[in-house]
């Protein structure tokens, strides 16, 4: 490794600051609407063609049981819907119902309006440059 400076925030931490904000400011504004960040991240992986219900864990880092849990709870606040698949009953297929989609909306305008504040505050090359770094990052990180 190349020279550390000991004066420096670790990487690691500075992000973990970062996200901690980021998550608290989603609750907040998800908390307006009856729901909470995780619930919308879950409504924003769905595709309007159904999802299945394994693919969902890996494709936004929820742990099987965190995401068993919040789709069950989903069914019942009745934003989204299970179905077997007709070939492989083990595959279960999730779609947003008429009030997850309305959901789902609300959410993704949230994610776009936070977004258009960060590129309008921040340089397009700070952007960039956060985003090759942040990639170089979870390359490096590997398990």
């Amino acid at each position: 490794m190349g020279n550390v400076n000991k004066n420096i925030v670790p990487l690691d931490i500075a992000v973990r600051k970062a996200w901690l904000k980021i998550f608290k400011m989603y609750n907040q504004r998800a908390m307006q609407y009856g729901v909470s960040f995780s619930l919308g991240l879950v409504l924003l992986s769905i595709d309007k063609e159904g999802t299945p219900s394994t693919q969902l864990g890996p494709k936004m880092g929820m742990e099987p049981t965190s995401l068993s849990r919040t789709l069950k709870m989903m069914e019942e606040e009745q934003l989204i819907k299970r179905v077997p698949d007709t070939v492989d009953k083990r595959v279960v297929h999730v779609f947003l119902t008429p009030k997850g989609v309305a959901h789902r909306r609300i959410a993704r305008d949230e994610v776009v309006e936070y977004n258009k504040m960060l590129y309008t505050e921040i340089d397009n090359q700070d952007i960039e440059t956060m985003l090759r770094v942040l990639d170089q990052v979870c390359r490096l990180t590997e398990y």
